[in-house]
């Protein structure tokens, strides 16, 4: 069975202060790393903070990185910092990024390939917008996203790998997609992923969904065969949220195994 994610973006929020509030808040809390992987992807300035403060079972991820070791690129960050920092993932491809800043999906695939060149856990953000979503073209969408980030990946670093299906629709608008329509289409990214590689690579990637998930639908999003865990925003800067999400984690895996 997959370990499922439970991976908090925390975006523009918080500030030093309360950033260490909350990690003292659910390094004692959160599930054991051996069932759940928890994870916390904070602003670049809270890294190192984070990851000196960092409980057992938690780890801490950035929200984006440059694919260049070095550069004049002024503003980013490298993934050689990253790694400096402490930090084991990275988000690559949000589709805030995509909007705000103009990344393409072959910034996406440089950014993948430098991820796992050193050692970090990607989290590859795929998803639709509202329009695409009702012009039926989701399917076409998500199968050109996965089909150009995993350009050049090989077989063996698949596992590694990280994905999640936010559509755009419904990220940040409290509008969350039906369970069994998030299943489908993650199961869909499953498919393309086996069609590129092996039915085997397939099954053993892990597959998120993001897009208002919140404590009343994280269990029965993450019950569901194909959803592997949940990228979480604005639910996951409450602590007692956080924590209840990742209990629900806990409890899909065991009906999961029951099921």
């Amino acid at each position: 069975m997959r370990k499922p994610v439970v991976a908090a973006n925390w975006k523009m929020f918080k500030t030093r202060d309360e950033a260490l509030q909350f990690i003292y808040a659910v390094n004692d809390q959160v599930p054991s790393k051996e069932i759940v992987d928890t994870v916390i992807c904070a602003p670049a300035i809270h890294l190192r903070s984070l990851v000196k403060r960092q409980g057992e079972n938690i780890r801490i991820g950035a929200q984006n990185m440059h694919y260049a070791d070095e550069g004049a690129y002024t503003g980013e960050i490298s993934p050689n910092m990253l790694v400096s920092t402490g930090v084991s993932y990275v988000i690559i491809g949000h589709n805030e990024r995509r909007r705000y800043n103009n990344e393409t999906e072959d910034d996406v695939n440089l950014k993948l390939i430098a991820a796992i060149n050193h050692g970090l856990t990607p989290i590859v953000c795929l998803g639709e917008t509202a329009e695409q979503f009702e012009h039926a073209d989701t399917d076409y969408i998500l199968r050109e996203q996965v089909r150009t980030a995993f350009k050049g990946v090989k077989a063996k670093d698949v596992e590694k790998i990280i994905l999640a299906y936010e559509p755009i629709w419904a990220v940040g608008t409290g509008r969350s997609a039906p369970s069994e329509l998030a299943d489908q289409k993650c199961g869909l990214i499953r498919r393309i992923v086996g069609d590129l590689y092996s039915p085997s690579c397939s099954e053993k990637i892990r597959i998120l969904y993001g897009g208002s998930v919140n404590p009343s639908n994280c269990y029965d999003l993450l019950t569901k065969p194909n959803i592997d865990g949940a990228l979480i925003g604005g639910a996951a800067l409450v602590s007692d949220n956080y924590i209840q999400m990742c209990q629900q984690a806990v409890d899909a895996v065991k009906y999961k195994y029951n099921n």
